[in-house]
């Protein structure tokens, strides 16, 4: 049955929503931050996918632990190999590989503590202290990303009213995560060490270089509860490898970890690209609506062929994510084929997908044009 009927007790906001959705659609910045929510999209997603949300270890552990395998090998070849072209192309394939596995970092933030025993800490051991971005610097951060009345506020880390600012905004938004791999070596092997012995240096190491954050204004509250003793181990983890990437440097030359660095920096600039697509980025500090912050997300669902490439692990459907959090990347196709077959074509829910990468960083750039500075 079509839920948009089952629900027709609320079909008149449902109506309001798309209207206010098609009005948005030729004046982008014209849909207010409190537009009426969907009620129908909203009780669809509920009662659509009741019986999805389990994340299944079959799943998350050949996918993640088959990522960081190929990523190693392909650092492997572009250090050791002599041919040009060859070292090139396993530094492309490690890029790749360590993009997806670096991303589980973002389910492990949304799923149960129970959930997946040891999963999180093989995640760290195999990628995310190695790559310097242990899970602690984005668990307790994302979820603020989620909250109701703080998504797209200035109390938001992950949000920034891209699209009202400046057109040399996008470029130095993208530039600068080239820099993450440098200022990441330099906040565990050098900072961290330092701050040990220096409180004040401490505390400002963990306000401002503790969190993958977009917000430059974003500060960290101190760590509580499970994720205080997991802070206090990864950060070890992660000064001792710095450390050890340091002392690579007499033993084996400059080569080896000026290719991890490269190879790291072209993983957090292609993230950042993706960063860019995530959102709209038009709200300007307003709370907004469940219905109003799902339309500022972004969902690039199939067709698109590269979508799975640029947006792994459930990404490409990150406005669908913002409606449902704790659905695991691997049921998220499948709740989307739900709600798009489910809901009519007036549902605010079909306002939130589009074609792909290109149009929507255009889209971005026209807007800065007209940005407010």
């Amino acid at each position: 049955m079509n839920a948009h009927r089952t629900f027709s007790a609320d079909t008149a906001a449902s109506v309001d929503a798309g209207a206010q959705l098609r009005d948005a659609s030729a004046h982008p910045r014209s849909w207010h931050a409190q537009m009426p929510d969907d009620k129908v999209m909203l009780r669809a997603v509920r009662d659509l996918t009741k019986d999805l949300g389990e994340a299944k270890p079959h799943v998350f552990w050949p996918d993640m632990l088959a990522s960081a395998a190929v990523g190693y090998a392909g650092m492997a070849g572009a250090i050791g190999l002599q041919n040009g072209w060859l070292a090139l192309g396993c530094a492309v394939v490690s890029v790749l590989a360590f993009y997806r596995a670096l991303l589980f970092i973002h389910e492990l933030s949304h799923i149960h503590r129970n959930a997946l025993p040891g999963f999180r800490l093989a995640w760290n051991a195999l990628v995310g202290v190695p790559m310097l971005t242990p899970s602690f610097m984005y668990e307790g951060v994302h979820t603020l990303h989620h909250k109701r009345t703080q998504y797209g506020t200035v109390e938001d880390p992950e949000y920034l009213p891209l699209a009202l600012m400046k057109p040399w905004s996008l470029p130095g938004f993208v530039i600068i995560a080239a820099l993450l791999p440098v200022g990441l070596l330099i906040r565990f092997g050098i900072l961290n060490p330092l701050s040990a012995i220096i409180p004040p240096l401490r505390q400002l190491v963990w306000q401002r270089a503790s969190a993958l954050a977009i917000n430059p204004d974003f500060r960290r509250r101190p760590p509580e509860g499970d994720i205080k003793r997991r802070v206090f181990w990864q950060e070890i983890g992660g000064t001792a490898m710095a450390l050890a990437y340091f002392a690579s440097v007499p033993l084996f030359g400059w080569k080896p970890l000026l290719t991890g660095i490269a190879i790291i920096s072209a993983v957090a600039v292609f993230n950042q690209v993706r960063t860019l697509v995530a959102h709209l980025w038009e709200n300007d500090g307003e709370a907004m609506t469940v219905t109003a912050q799902y339309l500022d997300s972004v969902n690039v669902p199939p067709p698109s062929p590269f979508a799975a490439i640029w947006a792994p692990v459930g990404l490409r459907y990150h406005a669908l994510h913002h409606l449902m959090p704790s659905m695991p990347y691997h049921d998220l196709g499948e709740c989307h084929r739900r709600l798009k077959a489910g809901l009519d074509s007036d549902s605010s829910y079909h306002g939130a997908n589009h074609a792909g990468l290109r149009p929507l960083v255009a889209r971005l750039a026209r807007s800065t044009m007209g940005g407010r500075g």
